[in-house]
């Protein structure tokens, strides 16, 4: 048993039988994927059956944590939830930071596998040593905050951790999140549709043990450095006030922001929207993860609500992308999308999908039941998503995804959705910044950045760029030389924070954690001997596990792709006026980086 850093064992969980057993997590397992993402995609890989419906009750639904989770690491917060995806069919997985991912870590699971349905809607309860399997009657269409609430209340423990589906969830929107900490989402995919699929409402966590390391002093002077370091970051100030909203501003100087449904990469009305007005007039404090010393997440209070967030992605969604400029009615929408578990970017995506397809009469409104929505009609666009959550009307069918709705119109109806693999993209324009077009056309979930977050395009670094990259261009957002690269580098480190686990926004984006200091890291924290050279050597194979995994769903290359709109239609205005993206060259150059055909 590994005795160091992780918690040492594996909890599977039988919804169907409502049985349960405790499994020891082997050295010899773990030292080729460390843990977390890596660890949850590896198991999918060895134990699912790949033609299993992802609404049924063989699909697997594995939460996993990493070895430096509830740590004395910076941000080191994370937990991941992976399964076969509703929406897209293909692998699907999510990742949340706030409180439950520490929480696990001291109840000694590294991993919680759960198969099965329940009869009856229940909530797991799980502690160190037990596992309890409560009927939650009283917590059907519960939002967010109440169910948390009342198992709180109920076990009369307000330290307890829950990770919960909305009513979304339960009315299997294949788009809905599993909430924990209040508000921290594991938006993407489906998680939560997987969740309300197996009849579980939520998982209640309390841990009672410690997190043990084999050189404590070694850790602590590290991560010591490394808080130093982060403090001392040139963007830590405005991390610090806006969190990821200061890319509001800074994405529509460059002429990338979605306005419209990404008919534009300029708004307007920027200033009425933007981060800067949310931490001035909105914010009243800053909120954390767990032993997080930026503290980026805010908590705000208008006339109507107060909540936490948003996050960039919902603050674009709500507000440019769908064409309305009252940042109020962005908050408040922020606040229902939370509490009801769904993801903003796929509602963002549905509704302004509907929009575009409306005002350019590819959609008639007596195609969809009447229903006519124009650019910034708050109480339309409000009444739809409760029509998605609840899948009444024509919600009904935007609750599958845009990708799949747009099936039962025209081909320029499904052009028109910003997707990849059938998930729908971020509010990231890619004509202006093209390694993030390559990481949407080739990550292994579908249209996401995550999978790289190659920010570094966007830090003019040329010096460094050629360094570790071979061409200045990797450090020019618009240049598509030396993308394959730089995202390929990307992938490995995303994939490192994601198995430590440590938040991207620090450890790649503010360019903090690179494969040296993870080794040390690693080794001081586990007593398991790393390397950097081992370590990008394993987390290249298992970017291939995932790859490999995708096959074995179905998935076909041709895919690696991205929407017309951004290879065939410039942009228009802003600072990447005329820029497409040549996808192709950029895909065969990754290819032939990953010796894949």
């Amino acid at each position: 048993m590994l005795k160091y850093g992780y918690g040492g064992r594996i909890l599977r969980v039988n919804l169907s039988a409502k049985s349960y057993k405790v499994e020891e997590l082997q050295k010899s397992w773990i030292r080729d994927v460390i843990g977390g993402r890596a660890a949850n995609s590896k198991r999918l890989y060895e134990e699912i059956d790949p033609k299993c419906d992802p609404l049924g009750p063989d699909n697997m639904l594995i939460f996993g944590i990493g070895p430096l989770t509830g740590t004395v690491l910076p941000a080191s917060a994370y937990y991941t939830i992976s399964a076969k995806s509703p929406l897209t069919h293909i692998l699907g997985d999510s990742a949340a930071g706030g409180q439950f991912g520490a929480e696990m870590k001291i109840s000694g699971f590294d991993q919680i596998i759960i198969t099965g349905k329940s009869e009856n809607l229940i909530y797991l309860d799980i502690t160190n040593d037990n596992v309890q399997f409560v009927d939650a009657p009283h917590l059907k269409h519960k939002t967010i905050f109440d169910t948390t609430k009342f198992i709180r209340e109920e076990k009369r423990d307000f330290a307890v951790q829950v990770a919960c589906i909305g009513r979304a969830g339960e009315n299997k929107v294949l788009y809905s999140s599993v909430v924990s900490s209040g508000n921290r989402k594991n938006g993407r995919t489906g998680m939560g549709a997987v969740m309300g699929s197996k009849n579980l409402k939520a998982i209640a966590i309390k841990g009672k043990g410690s997190v043990e390391y084999a050189d404590p002093l070694g850790l602590l002077e590290l991560v010591t450095k490394m808080k130093t370091k982060i403090y001392q970051h040139e963007e830590y100030d405005k991390r610090h006030q806006m969190g990821t909203t200061m890319l509001m501003n800074d994405l529509n100087s460059i002429g990338i922001l979605p306005t419209n449904h990404f008919q534009q990469g300029v708004c307007d009305y920027i200033d009425e929207v933007s981060g800067e007005k949310l931490a001035e007039v909105y914010k009243v404090k800053n909120k954390s993860c767990f032993n997080c010393n930026v503290h980026c997440s805010r908590y705000y209070v208008t006339d109507k609500i107060e909540a936490e967030g948003p996050e960039y992605e919902t603050l674009c969604s709500f507000s440019s992308k769908i064409g309305n400029d009252d940042l109020e009615f962005a908050l408040e929408m922020n606040h229902y999308l939370n509490q009801n578990g769904l993801d903003s970017i796929s509602a963002g995506e549905a509704i302004s999908w509907l929009i575009e397809c409306q005002e350019k009469g590819i959609i008639k409104p007596e195609e969809v039941g009447g229903y006519q929505i124009k650019w910034g009609e708050k109480d339309k666009i409000r009444e739809l998503a409760e029509m998605i959550v609840t899948r009444d009307g024509i919600g009904d069918k935007l609750a599958n995804g845009a990708t799949n709705f747009s099936k039962s119109f025209s081909k320029e109806a499904q052009d028109l959705v910003m997707q990849v693999k059938g998930l729908d993209i971020i509010c990231g324009d890619p004509r202006g910044i093209k390694a993030y077009g390559l990481t949407y056309a080739i990550a292994s979930r579908g249209g996401d950045h995550l999978r790289a977050e190659p920010y570094f395009e966007l830090t003019r670094k040329y010096k460094l760029a050629r360094q570790r990259f071979g061409t200045e261009k990797a450090a020019d957002r618009l240049a598509e030389d030396g993308k394959a690269a730089l995202v390929t580098w990307s992938e490995k480190i995303a994939l490192l924070t994601d198995s430590l686990t440590m938040c991207k926004n620090i450890g790649l984006c503010m360019d903090i954690l690179d494969f040296e200091e993870a080794a040390k890291l690693l080794t001081m924290a586990t007593g398991i001997n790393y390397t950097a050279s081992y370590l990008e050597k394993i987390l290249g194979k298992a970017i291939e596990t995932d790859y490999k995994l995708n096959l074995k769903f179905g998935l076909s290359t041709d895919q690696d792709t991205l929407p017309d709109r951004f290879t065939k239609e410039p942009l228009t205005r802003g600072e990447s006026k005329g820029s497409v993206v040549n996808i192709e060259k950029m895909v065969k150059e990754y290819r032939d980086l990953h010796n894949r055909e």
